[in-house]
């Protein structure tokens, strides 16, 4: 019995392993290169301070459903810095070399281990090997490994990211490994948060306002274990406050520190990752384009999405970089609508913020499109006001310029419109119909890590974002009710320049309506009734 398990076994192998050969040939030919990956390390390596390390750890799978699983997500910080996209791993980047000779190295990479009778029902793993060959490390091991980790972490400076919480399966043990290894104090995610507000943006000037902010959570456990975050409300020169924040860094600011690195390197998008945002960017905006001619009164929020995700995947994008928002009407008063469950559009304006995944890089694109191909007067006035925003911001973003310059010049354009149109009276009322920000970082993540101090440079990917929301029950006239307006596109910010990475969907009113008069390859589809 042993040596036919054995045979068994042996099978399983040859048979994977044959698959993954056949596989390779079929596959997108586009994914980032393991030099990407390494120079991404070498990257962080100069950020570094000497006898550091950096330690990321993969996220966690999470239950869908009794025994199925969500589609496994990667921690874009692990993928980033090392190809690496499945669960159960670690890796550790070395500022200087560790060990002499031939057995010396700078970095380490745990990995799930290769059990070919669980990748007959799960799929392939690259396992210690496959991180070898395909991504280029010399050290890995097998996650199970991590507790004899080859070095001693106490005497190193060592930043990490956020620990994942209840992680479950091979992660949770190397989690627990790490933490008596480096001296890793565990802390309440909610304090953790309120700390990395403090380090990072209290100064004299707001200090009232984050005190208040944080005033809720004091009382409980966590923060009244805390007793430099309980001086802080006592506080009222910026030397004690200077104080109270430089030992907050020396206590808590390694996860704080390993944020700012990753800001700083992912804020700013190399040649290969620039390559893969125009493909997500531009395949969604010809989804967009699709549904505005496609769209019919009749149908239904849901069937705007599958359109949507068909020509993604039609495309080659794996997934959607998150929930899509279609909503009509009503709903496209609330900022960030999931249900998408109306089943009829009528003449409601329909906002649609949806975004592909391609190869781990998120669009974010938003159009706002009449069911009738026709916008209505009101709808009409509501949509120039955002498009006057949403254009003159756009032409703002050029390196150099600050940040905090696109929200104003929204404030101004919006303010100024909604003003001339009677629905506010004074630029204080904004906020009302705006409750958001204009812009943020766009890649790895949605909201992608980067920095929104100082100014924009170039190879930034940012959003361009401005809206208006007008629920049943505003205090202006009723013509203006349940009419929701966003238009997004993502933007490569250039030295003198930009680039509208998702131009391929109309913005203007009049190139919405030009686009919906055409005809769509979903016009006339129809499908048995179910019975």
């Amino acid at each position: 019995m042993k040596a036919l398990n054995k045979a068994l076994i042996a099978l399983s192998v040859a048979t994977l392993v044959g698959q993954k050969v056949s596989a390779q040939d079929n596959i997108p030919k586009d994914y980032l290169t393991k030099e990407f990956h390494a120079g991404r390390r070498e990257a962080l390596r100069k950020l570094m301070p000497a006898n550091s390390v950096a330690v990321v750890f993969a996220y966690p799978e999470r239950v869908f459903s009794n025994d199925v699983n969500y589609v496994y997500h990667a921690n874009p910080d692990l993928y980033y810095f090392s190809g690496y996209k499945e669960p159960d791993a670690a890796l550790l980047v070395f500022k200087e070399l560790q060990g002499t000779g031939d057995t010396s190295f700078n970095e380490i990479l745990y990995v799930r281990k290769r059990d070919p009778q669980q990748e007959q029902w799960t799929g392939r793993r690259l396992g210690t090997e496959g991180a070898k060959t395909q991504l280029g490390f010399k050290r890995t091991y097998n996650s199970s490994e991590f507790a004899k980790l080859p070095v001693d972490l106490k005497k190193f400076t060592v930043f990490y990211d956020n620990l994942p919480d209840a992680a479950g399966g091979a992660l949770q043990p190397m989690i627990e490994a790490f933490k008596v290894k480096a001296g890793v104090k565990t802390i309440d995610k909610g304090l953790k948060n309120d700390l990395n507000v403090v380090m990072k943006y209290a100064n004299p000037h707001n200090l009232a306002q984050i005190v208040n902010y944080i005033k809720p959570r004091m009382q409980d456990e966590a923060h009244k274990s805390e007793p430099l975050l309980q001086q802080l409300s006592a506080t009222t020169d910026s030397a004690t406050l200077e104080g109270i924040k430089a030992k907050l860094k020396a206590q808590y600011g390694a996860s704080s520190t390993f944020d700012d690195y990753t800001n700083t390197l992912r804020g700013i998008k190399q040649p290969e990752e620039i390559a893969l945002m125009s493909k997500t960017a531009q395949l969604s905006a010809i989804a967009h384009a699709e549904v505005m001619k496609a769209i019919k009164p009749s149908m239904s929020e849901r069937e705007l999405e599958g359109i949507l995700m068909y020509v993604h995947k039609k495309y080659g994008a794996e997934d959607e970089g998150y929930p899509p928002i279609v909503g009509v009407g009503a709903n496209a008063c609330i900022l960030h609508y999931e249900e998408n469950n109306e089943t009829v559009l009528n003449n409601q304006l329909v906002l649609l913020d949806v975004g592909s995944e391609y190869h781990g890089y998120s669009a974010d694109v938003t159009r706002t499109v009449p069911p009738t191909g026709k916008f209505t007067d009101a709808q009409k006035a509501i949509y120039q006001v955002v498009y006057d925003a949403q254009e003159q911001v756009i032409q703002m973003c050029k390196a150099g310029v600050k940040y905090g310059d696109l929200e104003k010049k929204t404030g101004e354009v919006l303010a100024a419109g909604l003003i001339k149109l009677g629905i506010i009276a004074d630029a204080k009322e904004l906020r009302t119909y705006y409750p958001h920000g204009v812009s943020h970082h766009v890649g790895l993540d949605v909201h992608d890590k980067g920095s929104y101090a100082g100014n924009l440079e170039e190879g930034m990917v940012i959003t361009v974002e401005p809206g208006i929301y007008i629920p049943a029950g505003s205090k202006c006239d009723k013509k203006w009710w349940n009419i929701g307006v966003r238009i997004e596109d993502d933007i490569l910010v250039g030295k003198d320049k930009f680039t509208n990475l998702s131009a391929d969907a109309p913005r203007t009113w009049q190139d919405v309506e030009k686009m919906a008069a055409q005809n769509s390859i979903f016009d006339g589809a129809k499908f048995p009734p179910l019975k």
